[in-house]
């Protein structure tokens, strides 16, 4: 490293002076700070390097002297406009962002201490806000001398034991209202998931935000920081081995929460996306790309497809928000490749977080309290579909999560938010984020003659927001399984099979879906609208014969928007088509179709998702319950024997078989009990 040259902090000052002032950018950026009663000039080092590569060098070399220097010259630009706000503030900062590269947190050593770098992350944790001691006033108690101590980031400062003065020994006295305090907040900034190598723990670094920039961030936003590396030598003992923790002391934080701004996209990547978008059969190509190594399963792929891009969010005029990401669970026998499909949705969606049941808590899942383990406080730590803000969060084995857990997702699927009020901390976090899941059934393998609910473990409050629902049943087929063998043993002799032709490589994929969630907000057409109107009439009109269940809802009528939004999505498109309508419509069918129909009647019920059971069952719980309250009013309130309950129930055309599976759910429900074998009674509040 060459020896940094001698400088005097007035040439600094001149250079950076004339610096902002040859620039018609930053001279507007300093009438527009005085306008709004800004304290801190953002400069692009770009824009530095350009007008002066000794200055720029010397800053990324030298950081602290530079700052000193730009603050001083940002106060002598301001008080030149406005010397009445230059007197009412009392520190000004020139701030510098874009550097030209980015170090990540794991590539962070001992050579970047006292260096200007720029690294990129999340932040997971936060301190309420501090007061920072920045600069000391102690006065004399003999002679009311003052001297004054800049303190610095990581240690206190003692006063002098004698008065510089008079002489007299421990006679400096602190005096707060003369010294000087600024806001100070630390933050904790792990790396991002999507770069952590293969079993590898995320590492983070501590960062200081001081004065402005204190708030600016929360938990949960995707950063980039510029700062200076420092050394934390509060860490330092007497006879315990000299190794000491960094801190970053943050000259400039920017959030990078606009969506996918991480994927970078070159003009020949735009170049090779629009051409994708013009060929005919792009939305066939791009579900073919989806899990290519997994045979079949079109419908499930097209599905994803629709999640990874995404629908429109919108604010309606009411200030009512309704969200476009569109929520997907799967449900299917052992060894159907459901954790295949949700690893690779980790791999191509722009931003994913993967967890598993199991393995998740609700404080894991949405954002934890936290003691800081130095003074005490509490402070917030993201969780996993905070993290996947914009993006895709995944959840594997959903059913297996424990109930009080899972509560916690409710919230975050229909709200698209995580609130959080413990230890006097109240607070709303962003999950906007689209959930895909994966559930095995209850009795180990799906089970045709009962319902979605009765075989899944999960409660139908969270199975009613989930936008599509997809059977993956393990049926055997000849044809079919021939065909999945020959792909299987294909893949394993290292050839290449039928399914990888014309395929989007993941790469491209990913760009692909990136650029189409940022750019592309396609409107439905009348045509559309129509489609979409006319479908939900139809099945609405179904539902008004005497004695028909309720087939579709207005719920699945959003559902059925984001779906067809989505579709228009995939070509790029700015308008919803027709055609967008009648594949979402197709989609749409399916799935009511494999998990909407009522076994007995034969009919599409929407009832069997939204409360977990059909208009038939409904009508027979409310008929036994009729049954059993007659015979209990006839024998004084006594319990009922369960061989009268059958008698009068199949006079009323009620089986055994029906009585004894609406006295279970009636057992389940707490309805009922059963006071001694043989015996049932109604439970009356």
């Amino acid at each position: 490293m060459t020896e940094p040259m001698e400088v005097s902090l007035d040439s600094l000052i001149q250079g950076l002076r004339d610096f902002i002032e040859s620039s018609d950018r930053y001279v507007d950026e300093i009438n527009n700070m005085i306008i709004q009663r800004k304290k801190s000039l953002v400069i692009d080092f770009h824009d530095l390097l350009i007008s002066n590569k000794d200055l720029a060098d010397m800053l990324l070399e030298r950081p602290q002297l530079i700052m000193q220097a730009g603050s001083e010259a940002v106060r002598q630009a301001i008080t030149e406009r406005d010397p009445e706000l230059a007197k009412s503030v009392r520190n000004f900062y020139m701030r510098f962002r874009r550097l030209p590269e980015s170090l990540p947190i794991r590539k962070l050593r001992s050579e970047v201490l006292g260096r200007l770098i720029m690294v990129e992350g999340i932040i997971t944790r936060q301190t309420p806000p501090r007061h920072y001691l920045r600069k000391s006033v102690f006065r004399c108690s003999q002679c009311g001398y003052e001297v004054e101590i800049p303190q610095p980031t990581t240690g206190f400062v003692q006063p002098p034991k004698r008065c510089p003065k008079c002489g007299a020994i421990n006679s400096m006295v602190f005096v707060e209202e003369r010294s000087e305090f600024i806001d100070w907040q630390k933050i904790i900034v792990q790396e991002k998931p999507e770069e952590l190598p293969p079993g590898q723990l995320p590492r983070s670094i501590e960062a200081i935000l001081l004065d402005d920039l204190v708030d600016t961030v929360k938990p949960g936003d995707r950063v980039y920081l510029v700062g200076v590396m420092n050394l934390d030598l509060a860490d330092l003992r007497k006879g315990k081995p000299p190794v000491v923790s960094s801190f970053m002391d943050v000259n400039y934080v920017e959030s990078q929460q606009r969506e996918l701004v991480e994927i970078e996209i070159t003009p020949e990547d735009e170049k090779k996306i629009l051409d994708l978008a013009k060929m005919p059969d792009v939305r066939e190509r791009i579900i073919r790309s989806i899990a290519p190594s997994i045979y079949g399963m079109e419908d499930i792929k097209e599905a994803i497809a629709c999640l990874l891009f995404g629908g429109v969010p919108k604010v309606y005029p009411d200030g009512i928000r309704v969200r476009g990401d569109i929520h997907i669970l799967l449900v299917g026998d052992p060894g159907m490749a459901k954790t295949q499909l949700l690893r690779f949705v980790t791999k191509i969606a722009p931003r994913a977080v993967y967890t598993t049941g199991k393995g998740s808590s609700a404080a894991g899942l949405t954002a934890a309290v936290v003691r800081e383990k130095d003074t005490g406080e509490f402070y917030l730590e993201a969780g996993a579909l905070v993290l996947a803000d914009t993006g895709v969060a995944v959840i594997d084995e959903i059913d297996k999560m424990d109930a009080k857990d899972r509560v916690a997702i409710h919230e975050a699927l229909e709200q698209q938010t995580v609130s959080i009020a413990k230890a006097g901390i109240v607070a709303t976090l962003n999950a906007r984020c689209s959930v895909l899941a994966a559930a095995n059934p209850a009795f180990g393998r799906y089970l045709p003659n009962r319902t979605v609910a009765e075989n899944v473990d999960l409660p139908v409050t969270l199975l009613s927001r989930f936008d599509l629902i997809f059977i993956i049943r393990d049926e055997p087929n000849l044809d079919r399984d021939k065909a999945i063998a020959e792909h299987i043993t294909t893949l394993h002799a290292g050839e290449v099979p039928e399914g990888f032709t014309e395929i989007i490589s993941p790469d491209l994929l990913r760009k692909y879906i990136a650029y189409a969630r940022k750019h592309v907000k396609p409107v439905l057409t009348p045509e559309a609208r129509e489609r979409i109107v006319q479908f939900y009439v139809q099945m609405r009109a179904k539902s008004r014969e005497p004695d028909s269940p309720i087939a579709i809802t207005a719920r699945q009528l959003e559902a059925l928007i984001r779906l067809a939004e989505t579709e228009a999505k995939m070509r790029l498109s700015p308008v919803v088509e027709a055609e967008d309508a009648d594949r979402a419509i197709r989609l749409f069918m399916k799935y009511l179709s494999s998990v909407g129909i009522d076994i007995e009647s034969g009919k599409i019920d929407i009832d069997i998702i939204m409360t977990g059971k059909p208009k038939s069952a409904q009508e027979r719980l409310a008929l036994v319950m009729n049954i059993l309250a007659q015979l209990e009013d006839a024998n004084g309130g006594k319990p009922v024997r369960i061989e009268d309950l059958y008698r009068e129930a199949e006079s009323a055309g009620l089986d055994r078989q029906a009585v004894d599976k609406a006295i279970n759910m009636l057992l389940k429900s707490g309805d009922v009990y059963t006071p001694r074998p043989g015996y049932i009674k109604l439970i009356r509040l």
